[in-house]
């Protein structure tokens, strides 16, 4: 599959990924809490590697979907307000919440293993 054989928002239906911005950020991600994990993916248009999570995504969508995360997205080249509140270098950027409290965040997309041991401890210091 090349980086541009497919639709790069497939991944935003296939793992349930609710769109945020700026504006609702805080009322969807921090606020709309309970104990799951919330992961924000922080993206842009036309980005290689952001592409290239999407595509793993699509490939490895069942394991993704057992890591028993909410998926949120958001475009940080059309939200630049977005991207300046996480003073983001880089994309793909995930941003981890849960109960209202900011856990963490990977820049870059590290691979499956590497992406699934980050959620398993984020998950254990629960």
């Amino acid at each position: 599959m090349s980086a541009l054989s497919f639709d790069p928002t497939q991944v935003f239906e296939a793992l349930a990924m609710q769109p945020v911005d700026s504006e609702g950020f805080d009322a969807a991600v921090v606020e709309g809490g309970g104990d799951t994990l919330h992961c924000v993916f922080l993206w842009g248009k036309d980005c290689y590697n952001c592409n290239l999570f999407k595509q793993a995504a699509l490939l490895h969508q069942q394991a993704l979907r057992q890591l028993d995360l909410k998926w949120f997205q958001a475009d940080v080249y059309q939200d630049v307000a977005l991207g300046r509140r996480f003073a983001l270098h880089g994309v793909p950027t995930f941003v981890f919440y849960r109960r209202g409290k900011r856990l963490g965040r990977i820049t870059g997309w590290p691979g499956l293993p590497q992406f699934q041991a980050a959620v398993a401890k984020l998950q254990a210091e629960a």
